[in-house]
């Protein structure tokens, strides 16, 4: 089952931990300047997290006009049609990781601790696993302590920590770590591709 397939079986809204109605769904190719004001109001040091110039608008409009569900499925959550949180599922479809998603996910302040970002974080996961992949994994660095504690509630482990491996965009070296889980497949979804 390929991505876009898979993106059917993801709830189309949900209720935060505080009570906001949410919307989610894959990017669309409209979304470029609510991607950009998205990213525009992160706080300016967490974009050193990111590994494009985010709040660059060729880069969100290269995104918007290049989407490919089957290999790249951004799920935005939306509150009154405001982009407050991102979350990516990649996958290369081939070579030696082809059977591996990575997942990523960035949230806005105001939105934090409301459960957003565990819940698209799930759906994301639950779409790997009808997607017939085999594990995924999440880059960090090692700033990002509140990241890695959110995606292991949910699962993830610890795979490896490299110190000072990688750098931000102001050349500052960070250790590198990278988050894992084996998914484990329905019996279901084994014989659909």
């Amino acid at each position: 089952m390929s991505f876009e397939l898979a993106l059917k079986e993801v709830a189309r809204s949900f209720t935060s931990d505080d009570g906001v109605e949410l919307k989610i769904r894959a990017i669309e190719s409209t979304d470029s300047k609510a991607l950009l004001g998205f990213f525009k109001n992160l706080p300016a040091p967490e974009l050193m997290f990111f590994k494009h110039r985010v709040t660059d608008p060729e880069v969100t409009e290269g995104w918007c006009s290049n989407i490919t569900l089957e290999s790249n499925l951004p799920l935005l959550a939306l509150d009154e049609g405001k982009v407050v949180a991102v979350a990516t599922l990649h996958q290369n479809k081939g070579g030696w990781k082809r059977h591996i998603g990575r997942i990523s996910c960035s949230v806005l302040p105001k939105y934090r601790q409301k459960g957003i970002a565990g819940k698209l974080v799930q759906e994301l996961v639950d779409i790997g696993r009808m997607a017939g992949l085999q594990k995924v994994e999440a880059e960090f660095i090692d700033k990002q302590e509140g990241g890695q504690k959110m995606f292991a509630l949910l699962g993830f482990t610890h795979l490896v920590k490299l110190e000072e491996y990688v750098q931000d965009m102001q050349a500052i070296n960070h250790d590198y770590v990278l988050m894992g889980m084996d998914l484990k497949t329905d019996e279901e979804y084994a014989g659909m591709g």
